[in-house]
């Protein structure tokens, strides 16, 4: 090192010293596009989960629940959308709001124990509500979301409503977001929507307002009109955290290439 230094003219503590400066940099590169590559994949994650709003409701009453569903594939488009509703803590009304370019089914339970409403016992309420695109111009594409919404109450006096979901692909592929939270763990990979309740009288609860004129939950809807609601996928952002890592990675690269080429 120190006969190079000699033959080039250039003192062995200015090569030593940029060997050290190059590599500081390209360590520096790498912890930075593993940073943007974890924060975007994880955004991405994120974004990428089924939720239902408002995540938080007061008990007794009623509110315009809605399930917001993203398209995680950049393949497929998602078809149909099935919504369980919880059987341990029944909703004694439920009311769907019709969504363009989609029709819905209800499938029905039959309670063991019968719940009360407005004065009324009721033995039987709204198990399933499937959502299914009526043609493949209203299907959800890769980078697109799309929201159904129902009314829903009164809402039983319990902490949480967990609405097991599945995700049907126009390739056949279904994903269950069906796992229930943990108090204490790590949120699951494929978490159901949940709605904490919460009581009467609490600040943080959020007051809503009365159901909407009820539709008949027998038939299901025939319309046809197109969905027009579409945002940012997650494909988008996990493939520019991609590009960003490769990108940085080519340039640690470099650094360390030229680092090389200075012993």
């Amino acid at each position: 090192m120190r006969g190079t230094a000699l033959l080039t003219g250039t003192p062995a503590s200015v090569t030593a010293g940029r060997a050290q400066t190059l590599r500081r940099a390209a360590r520096g590169v790498v912890i930075v596009a593993a940073t943007v590559y974890l924060v975007g994949v994880m955004s991405a994650v994120a974004f990428a989960h089924v939720i239902v709003t408002p995540d938080t409701a007061v008990q007794g009453g009623y509110a315009a629940l809605t399930f917001r569903v993203p398209n995680e594939r950049d393949d497929a488009s998602t078809t149909e959308i099935e919504v369980q509703l919880p059987v341990d803590a029944p909703l004694a009304s439920i009311s769907v709001k019709p969504h363009p370019g989609w029709s819905y089914k209800i499938t029905k339970t039959k309670l063991t124990t019968p719940v009360e409403a407005h004065g009324t016992k009721i033995s039987e309420v709204v198990g399933t509500i499937t959502w299914t695109a009526t043609d493949s111009k209203s299907a959800i594409k890769p980078g697109e979301y799309d929201e159904f919404s129902v009314s829903a109450g009164p809402l039983p006096e319990t902490d949480q409503l967990v609405f097991k979901t599945l995700q049907h692909y126009s390739d056949d592929e279904v994903v269950r977001w069906i796992q229930e939270p943990d108090s204490g763990a790590d949120e699951p990979e494929r978490p159901a929507p949940v709605v904490r309740l919460v009581p009467k009288g609490d600040a943080q609860g959020n007051t809503t307002s009365a159901p909407s004129t009820s539709v008949d939950l027998a038939a299901p809807a025939a319309v046809t009109a197109p969905a027009v609601e579409s945002g940012t996928g997650a494909p988008w952002a996990v493939w520019l955290s991609v590009a960003s890592l490769v990108i940085s990675l080519a340039c640690a690269a470099t650094l360390a290439v030229r680092w090389r080429r200075t012993r």
